[in-house]
């Protein structure tokens, strides 16, 4: 959390044993190290509070579900693609030929009844 060294931690042991003596610096170090393990404790207490409230063990379920199935979807579609034919292997060289009656008709002229011949949309 806190980047200090060893050689700044001394330095602080040294002007604290400076300012407030031999006598009380056993006191101080013990209620400091009180203050720091409460701190801590509430720390860990806040988060872990949080956390619940806000659903975070639901969050990181859904969350490596999704993973999970993103990871299937993406094996499906490798070994869909792998069983699927190339389109050089097998490619059709013309359209279905259509049948003698359905030719006739696409290309035979309708009468509306008024002597006018109408052709279909295509």
């Amino acid at each position: 959390m806190f980047d200090i060294s060893f050689s700044e931690l001394a330095l602080i042991c040294v002007i604290a044993l400076l300012v407030l003596g031999p006598e009380r610096m056993p006191q101080a170090l013990r209620t400091l190290g009180l203050w720091i393990g409460r701190a801590s404790r509430t720390f860990t207490t806040m988060r872990a509070e949080i956390e619940r409230e806000i659903g975070m063990d639901e969050i990181r379920r859904q969350l490596h579900n999704e993973a999970v199935m993103d990871q299937l979807k993406r094996l499906e579609r490798e070994v869909k693609g792998e069983s699927e034919p190339t389109p050089n292997a097998v490619a059709p060289t013309s359209p279905p030929a259509q049948s003698q009656q359905d030719q006739s008709a696409v290309t035979a002229p309708i009468s509306n009844g008024d002597g006018k011949n109408t052709v279909p949309p295509q």
